[in-house]
């Protein structure tokens, strides 16, 4: 007969680390996802309004959206300003034909912060937007 004892200490010490990264793979991975979409979602809405902001002297004599870089600016900035997510960084650029705006979000892992030299991490996203009529293709 052989001497088992110990073996099942053995499979814990092994595994649990194991177990304990894959877990915060998965739950700081979905944490970085879920952040990276989010950047996304608030740089497309403020590039949105930006574009909005339509300069209605020129629209009058051309006929076309002509986007005020100014107003624009502002309010992309100002939209930005309504989150309550934890913004890092925010940039927002205004020309007659764009809007371009880029969100940054701060990430704290959960689970993968107990690594040595693996803190908050930074999720970054640009969006554009341009003014356009009904009748454009």
């Amino acid at each position: 007969m052989t001497d088992d004892r110990g073996t099942v200490s053995l499979y814990v010490v092994l595994f649990t680390p194991t177990v304990l990264l894959l877990a915060g793979l998965l739950v700081d991975g979905g944490l970085a996802i879920h952040a990276r979409q989010r950047a996304a979602d608030m740089a497309e809405q403020a590039a949105r309004a930006g574009a909005n902001q339509i300069n209605e002297a020129k629209l009058r004599e051309t006929g076309k959206p002509v986007i005020d870089p100014g107003r624009a600016e502002v309010a992309a900035c100002a939209l930005l300003s309504d989150y309550d997510d934890n913004i890092t960084g925010r940039s927002c650029g205004a020309t007659e034909e764009e809007v371009e705006v880029t969100v940054e979000l701060t990430v704290n892992p959960q689970f993968l912060s107990i690594v040595p030299g693996f803190g908050a991490f930074t999720m970054s996203s640009t969006a554009s937007a341009q003014p356009i009529t009904g009748d454009e293709p």
